[in-house]
């Protein structure tokens, strides 16, 4: 279904960084959406782009496998920007070369600027950037100019008579000095694009389209978890179909110390949601035994999970849609569904969902990041305490005890969690925090407790900063802080005798350890 906003539109060609791409335009109030590079050309006009972006990609344009797009965009006449594989992919196919690059660029880099540029109008020369290629321009397609070179390599080009610009690094991620006003001069000063994208425009457009899929009788059921995703989703629902939505909160064993009570209270709250709390904990945990891997975990409590809606659906009576809070990181980490990324982990609402599925899914979140969710859920009018809610994994505890889980594995986590939120908000640290948590370790260690020899096990804590849970840092918590938890934890959680802490960022690792 197409939307009534014109967007950005950028077509993927596989980079992990693409998703990033449509967070910085978002971030100038432009709206933007992400297709496959193999869109269809007819399916693209009909988005009415008013601008074209090609993201970069892991793969060689001379490669016979490469990933293609139909070459009719490039005579749309609409502002293009082409991005590493994207500015080698428009090289070729407008009479450029491209070969294997003697020195290959990856990591920072200095670019001279060569020329007079409208894309890099108003950037101090040289400027720092990243690169990630292996390839590089080896003669520049007739008609464009070279305005920017490394040291190793052409770094941008343009065409202004076609409105064609391209550059071999990557504007879209931190790394690069000014990235952010490379792409605010190609969407604001040659694209001309004024802002369109607030919380009020996208609260009309998703109410629309939820209108048109369910249809003026149906009945849908949503799938509260009691964060901020499925909560925003119930509400824009409910905004859209009434009293035809039905919510329904399960308790599947796997939350966190006190938090079906506490959740359940603070959903009733909402007066908009007709909201049921059902314990179906045991059925959860006895699919779980003698689970180690966790892709399993994830698959096992999604296909459960929707064999209790179904049947909450079938005692509410017919219930044809299913809702769901997902959202973009959920999706790029999950399945492959823009252009030829890696999964990473099956969420257990994307990749985790059986395929006899007998729901069809409402999922108006779907291209969102979390803080765009946070401001859409402030717009709606929804409680300061679900909207700043810290996320938590669908799974819950699952992904967060590695092994098997069990009831013991649990209350050792849930109370060593429990610390490390009591310790975090005492500090006054959780407004700068994107999460934080403790993780179960399979790993014992001997320790030395009251004189006595101990073999017990290993509690991790992870917190981390974040603008979006694309990417994180761990944070820099004060040594002081980490003392205490640890000290409490040991003391406080039987059969717990050592706490490390996790100072890996995303990327490499990922937020969960599962």
């Amino acid at each position: 279904m197409a939307s009534s906003l014109h967007p950005v539109v950028i077509l993927d060609f596989g980079s992990q960084y693409t998703q990033l791409i449509a967070r910085r335009i978002r971030e100038m109030q432009v709206y933007s959406v992400i297709v496959p590079c193999d869109i269809a050309f007819d399916e693209l006009a009909r988005l009415q782009p008013l601008a074209l972006i090609l993201s970069g990609g892991p793969s060689s344009v001379y490669d016979p496998a490469a990933p293609r797009a139909d070459p009719r965009l490039l005579q749309m006449g609409v502002p293009t920007l082409g991005i590493c594989y994207g500015l080698q992919w428009m090289a070729q196919q407008l009479g450029g070369r491209v070969r294997p690059a003697d020195r290959r660029e990856y990591g920072l880099a200095q670019m001279e600027i060569s020329a007079p540029s409208q894309l890099l109008a108003g950037l101090p020369s040289p400027l720092r950037v990243w690169n990630s290629h292996g390839d590089h321009i080896a003669q520049v397609p007739p008609g464009f100019s070279v305005t920017g070179r490394t040291e190793n390599a052409v770094a941008a080009i343009e065409n202004p008579g076609r409105r064609m610009y391209a550059v071999e690094f990557h504007p879209e991620v931190r790394h690069t000095d000014r990235g952010s006003d490379i792409l605010r001069n190609f969407v604001v000063q040659i694209g001309g694009i004024r802002p369109n994208w607030f919380p009020r425009a996208f609260i009309e457009e998703a109410v629309e389209r939820i209108r048109r899929q369910v249809g003026p009788a149906d009945r849908a059921l949503c799938a509260l978890s009691g964060g901020v995703d499925s909560a925003v989703a119930a509400t824009l629902v409910a905004r859209a179909i009434g009293d035809r939505l039905a919510c329904v909160f399960v308790d599947n064993g796997l939350l966190r110390q006190n938090e079906f009570e506490r959740v359940s209270g603070l959903l009733r709250a909402q007066a908009h949601l007709n909201v049921r709390a059902v314990d179906r904990s045991a059925r959860f945990l006895e699919r779980l035994r003698g689970v180690t891997d966790p892709e399993r975990k994830r698959k096992i409590i999604g296909e459960v999970f929707i064999r209790v809606f179904e049947e909450e659906a079938r005692g509410l009576g017919d219930l044809r849609f299913l809702v769901q809070g997902t959202l973009y990181p959920d999706v790029i980490e999950s399945v492959s569904v823009k252009g030829p990324a890696a999964t990473i982990k099956s969420h257990h609402n994307v990749g985790g969902l059986p395929s006899d599925l007998a729901f069809q899914l409402i999922e108006p979140l779907r291209e969102l990041f979390k803080d765009e969710v946070r401001r859409v859920g402030r717009e709606l009018g929804l409680s300061g305490e679900i909207v700043e809610r810290q996320p938590f994994p669908g799974p819950g505890l699952a992904v967060r005890i590695l092994g098997e889980v069990t009831e013991e594995r649990l209350r050792m986590v849930r109370q060593a969690d429990a610390i490390v939120a009591e310790e975090i908000r005492a500090a006054g640290l959780d407004a700068k925090l994107w999460q934080w948590f403790a993780v179960l370790l399979p790993v014992s260690s001997v320790g030395v407790m009251g004189d006595a020899r101990t073999y017990a096990s290993t509690i991790a804590v992870r917190a981390v900063e974040s603008d979006d849970g694309m990417t994180a840092d761990w944070a820099k918590l004060p040594p002081e802080v980490l003392e205490r938890l640890a000290t409490r934890i040991v003391n406080e959680v039987k059969g717990v005798n050592r706490v490390v802490y996790d100072i890996t960022s995303k990327p490499p690792g990922t937020i969960e350890w599962e």
